[in-house]
């Protein structure tokens, strides 16, 4: 049982290692983005600790056969619960109430005939070079080759004066690539645009061109930027002019000729005939008549909104002619592909691809790469953007791809992505050095091959909500997942981004793509835009776990995530799990996150998770009782030296998460056997609030933990309202429930 033989600094080590290059532990996770995966390795020791009677350790790295178990998860998300249950033999059933989740997770688990996507995806390539190839040629500066890759083309945004007319480049700052990987610093000269590298970023010294002062600093900053021409201060930006324009200002490329003998990357001005390429994708694009390119508005929404401020009305605004002619030719290809799971492996690829093809996408100065619109989990607009080869560039001879967000790069970890189904492997670290672990006899999919009857496995995904589910009562073995926490990233929002596109594509062949959006009222997010607060939450993850709780079999474990930085949020989870009828028998911490995360960095937030275990009847550890915050600070204590025990370095952030996890575990414990569901949703939050305020809530497990005293003593133990810790004797290690 996971209480018992869930190991936390094993699985903690893998999760904080597998989340720093997730695609590499878990290369299914490549078949398309989606935001805040948990960790596989979790997922899986939380499985084999629940279904093996071995040691976590030493079945972990063997294949394992659990066929005939059923597990259930009723926030797909990503899929990660789903495919590690599949993988190891058990039937699956998974629900999410978005679409694009729905698809994304029966892409992953569908079997694909790799050999006949691979040559499908290898013939749109070529006919897409065929007829727009040239479009991303240019000439070497070093060497004059005329068929040079243009990696990145970057542009500006350029903004009419509103006294003069004339028009602005809203530059933030001039320096184009840092000298962290590539020799010296580039930038950009103010004056004439021409590209000069520099040995300092401070003090860069002249332009080589036309001798004007380099600066690091653009006139762009805090919607500002003063006219060079009459010098007006013009304000930025202004949606009554609609989408921005952007001005082709530098190319980043790749010349196969000259890179041998070469340091550092390729960069140049644009010339008078990548302008014109400019131009040519302009004037293909007006007389294209598209079918599958979407006309949709953009809704409404807390993430959305911010698009509208900057002028966009509709999805196709967000790409220049040359990505829409590329993205619609692809459509058309993949239009006519014949094989069904090939044709929807392709069309998830476009889908994919989306979020590199767009002109939302930033240049890293310091990385120099493109990055993607996703990058911060919402609709980032910066005033540079970067506009990715749109074939993608590969190394002749190599299956190497040189840059970022090309279909090149799409099709290649797609490939890895399925293969990894059909052979699973896992990391092995001693040390420094690290070991792949094939697991033979483990899968993923719905079947292996094609081969005989023992090698299928019952997969049932549905785009609905878990809560309306018609699960038989006491059939399921488990339910494991990660559902959504409030207030957090706007999926809906986002992924709409991806679905009208998919919806013209493929909405024919699919139920799940009937609506016009993926937004849902009932989805479980917090969203100032649709009126959804913590009581929507409250009461929808209250509905599913009372769907699920009946559909479990007797004693058998509600596993689920979760971690936020305020407790009220978590005030939902404990009013769910008691409308449930259930009982929290353990609270665990694993890594779930990592720290470098671009939508995480410095903002204080925890890399920590809470595996909450909940079960209508069974047994808790005694120790994890405690009727004061002293004895809080004690458990969190012991959790936190298995979590270093596993590398993990605890931050401020991820202590307090750890001690909500425990806080909640055990106000659901005290509250249980007086619980009344009916009694209406604020009511019910109060309670679980009153009991955490009464107990003395984080501030004072801190102060425990901070001067190692005593905490107040509360004027009642609140564990001993139904059931004293005196009554049992020492020699008793658990509790019954």
């Amino acid at each position: 049982m996971i209480e018992r033989d869930f190991d936390i600094p094993f699985i903690s080590d893998l999760a904080l290692r597998e989340k720093q290059i997730q695609q590499n532990y878990r290369p299914v996770i490549a078949v398309h983005k989606w935001f805040a995966r948990r960790p596989g390795t979790l997922f899986r020791g939380l499985l084999l600790s629940e279904f093996s009677d071995k040691p976590l350790r030493e079945v972990f790295y063997k294949s394992n056969n659990f066929s005939g178990f059923h597990v259930a998860d009723p926030f797909m998300g990503g899929g990660t619960p789903i495919l590690e249950a599949n993988r190891i033999g058990c039937n699956v059933t998974g629900f999410d109430i978005n679409p694009m989740s729905y698809w994304i997770v029966k892409q992953e688990i569908e079997h694909l005939d790799l050999c006949a996507y691979a040559k499908a995806a290898e013939l749109l390539r070529t006919t897409l070079e065929k007829e727009i190839g040239h479009l991303y040629r240019t000439s070497c500066v070093s060497c004059g080759s005329k068929d040079a890759h243009v990696k990145y083309f970057l542009w500006v945004k350029v903004k009419k004066c509103q006294k003069c007319g004339e028009d602005i480049d809203l530059f933030p700052g001039y320096l184009l690539a840092a000298d962290s990987r590539h020799p010296k610093n580039v930038f950009v000269c103010p004056a004439c645009g021409e590209l000069t590298e520099a040995d300092g970023r401070k003090n860069p010294g002249k332009c080589n061109h036309c001798s004007a002062d380099l600066v690091l600093n653009g006139p762009a900053r805090r919607s500002h930027c003063r006219c060079p021409a009459c010098g007006t201060d013009n304000l930025f930006p202004d949606a009554e002019f609609g989408p921005p324009r952007h001005r082709l200002f530098a190319i980043e490329y790749h010349c196969s000729t000259c890179k041998p003998a070469h340091t550092g990357r390729f960069f140049k001005k644009p010339d008078s005939q990548d302008i014109e390429r400019v131009a040519e994708a302009e004037k293909r694009w007006t007389r294209m008549r598209p079918k599958y390119v979407p006309d949709d508005e953009i809704p409404s929404g807390d993430e959305t909104n911010r698009l509208h401020r900057w002028g966009y009305r509709r999805y196709r605004e967000m790409f220049n002619p040359r990505q829409l002619v590329g993205l619609e030719l692809s459509a058309r290809i993949i239009a006519k592909t014949a094989n069904e799971r090939v044709r929807n492996a392709l069309a998830t690829n476009l889908s994919d691809l989306l979020r590199y093809q767009n002109m939302l996408c930033r240049y890293d100065t310091r990385a120099l790469k493109s990055l993607d619109i996703f990058s911060v989990h919402g609709f980032p607009i910066g005033l540079i953007q970067c506009e990715s080869n749109f074939m993608g560039i590969m190394e002749p001879g190599r299956y190497m791809c040189v840059g970022s967000g090309g279909w090149a790069n799409i099709i290649e970890k797609f490939k890895k992505a399925k293969a990894y189904c059909d052979n699973p492997f896992e990391v092995m670290h001693h040390g420094r050095s690290k070991k792949v672990i094939p697991i033979k006899g483990e899968w993923i999919g719905d079947h292996l091959n094609g081969s005989g009857p023992g090698h299928v496995r019952m997969v049932n995904i549905s785009c609905q909500d878990a809560a309306a589910s018609n699960l038989p009562d006491a059939s399921l073995d488990a339910v494991f997942t990660d559902p959504p926490y409030f207030g957090n990233i706007q999926y809906a929002e986002l992924m709409d981004f991806c679905y009208v596109w998919l919806k013209r594509l493929i909405g024919q062949t699919s139920q799940a793509f009937s609506a016009d959006s993926t937004r849902n009222p009932y989805e479980l997010t917090g969203n100032v835009d649709m009126g959804r607060g913590l009581g929507h939450f409250t009461e929808g993850l209250s509905a599913v776990f009372q769907r699920m709780s009946k559909a479990l079999k007797p004693g058998a474990p509600l596993a689920f995530t979760y971690h936020h930085n305020s407790i009220e949020a978590y005030y939902p989870v404990a009013v769910a799990v008691l409308d449930a009828g259930l009982t929290c028998s353990a609270s665990l911490p694993c890594p779930a996150e990592m720290g470098a995360s671009i939508h995480i960095n410095g903002t204080g937030s925890s890399i920590i998770d809470t595996v909450f275990v909940c079960r209508s009847t069974g047994t808790m550890q005694r120790k994890w009782l405690a009727d004061s915050p002293e004895e809080v600070a004690r458990i969190v204590k012991e959790d936190l030296d298995h979590l270093r025990a596993g590398n993990v370095k605890p931050t401020p952030g991820d202590i307090r998460c750890v001690t909500y996890g425990h806080l909640i575990r055990l106000a659901i414990w005290s509250l249980r056997l007086g619980w009344n569901k009916n009694e209406p949703t604020t009511s019910r939050i109060a309670k679980v609030a009153y009991w955490l305020q009464r107990f003395g809530g984080w501030a004072e497990v801190e102060k425990c933990m901070e001067y190692d005293r005593a905490a107040t003593t509360k004027d009642m133990p609140l564990f001993a309202v139904h059931e004293s810790v005196a009554e049992y004797g020492a020699k008793y290690a658990d509790l019954s429930f």
